[in-house]
């Protein structure tokens, strides 16, 4: 299994990677969503995408958006991963096509769990 973890944050892309390595991902990392689309260009597509809310760039919304527009990643799962937790967010999340939404901070539980209910476990 494949994971692209895209966060402005060092910090929050390593404890990430860390808690998916655990459970037997491998990992891919960009900084936004802007380098996230370069990257997915030349990768095999991911499983599960874990992507930040508020980035430069792009925009986790706009990353969401953008991939959903092409039909080649319609099998990878996204979680929006973000301390924006007004239901209004997490509707436009979801309307853009996250598949699910983590709240930071969050626990490696939180994140199987997520996991889980994606059936990527």
């Amino acid at each position: 299994m494949h994971a692209l973890i895209v966060d402005d944050s060092r910090t929050t892309r390593t404890i990430i990677a860390q808690f998916l390595k655990a459970l037997g991902y491998e990992t891919s990392e960009a900084p936004d969503g802007a380098a996230a689309l370069q990257k997915l260009q030349r990768l095999s597509v991911p499983d599960i995408a874990f992507v930040d809310w508020n980035m430069p760039e792009m925009t986790g919304i706009e990353l969401v958006r953008n991939v959903r527009r092409d039909a080649c990643y319609d099998g990878m799962q996204i979680v929006m991963v973000t301390s924006e937790n007004e239901i209004a967010n997490v509707a436009a999340a979801l309307d853009a096509g996250a598949n699910e939404y983590l709240m930071k901070p969050f626990t490696k539980e939180a994140l199987e769990e997520k996991i889980a209910l994606l059936s990527l476990a």
